[in-house]
């Protein structure tokens, strides 16, 4: 999966006419080999131990360009950051979001997905795409 989606982005940048560089290679690489909803800066920290030479504003512009690849989707939590998850094609998750700690779990449910399709359908709407994020407060924040 790692591999198709650099096939993705190497396909996407070229299409643009950009260039592959070393730098968004070492970004795409560290994104894609974490598990968790990444902000700018998280990535920017991450990366920037072992590779001081890349920028904040490069970890930016090229998480955005992963976003107009479609291999990763930008997340708001109403936090104030904009967080990256990565993209799977007919792959679809959910979000549990502790207001305390900030901690995002990911969670599926068939019944869930079901019972949407059964309101739109009841109203004769076509869903093309839905986010359920719930808030509140994880197993280590609540008392």
């Amino acid at each position: 999966m790692k591999r198709a989606k650099q096939k993705i982005f190497q396909d996407y940048i070229a299409k643009q006419g950009l260039k592959s560089t070393r730098q968004r290679d070492v970004i795409l690489d560290a994104f894609l080999s974490s598990d968790r909803h990444l902000s700018i800066e998280e990535l920017y920290l991450k990366l920037r131990a072992k590779h001081p030479s890349i920028g904040y504003a490069t970890v930016y512009r090229t998480l955005k360009l992963f976003a107009e690849s479609g291999i990763a989707r930008e997340i708001h939590f109403g936090d104030g950051q904009t967080r990256y998850e990565h993209v799977s094609e007919g792959e679809h998750h959910d979000h549990l979001v502790c207001t305390e700690c900030g901690a995002i779990i990911e969670f599926e449910n068939e019944s869930i997905e079901k019972l949407q399709n059964e309101v739109a359908a009841a109203h004769g709407f076509l869903i093309r795409y839905h986010k359920l994020e719930l808030y509140g407060l994880c197993t280590k924040c609540h008392p």
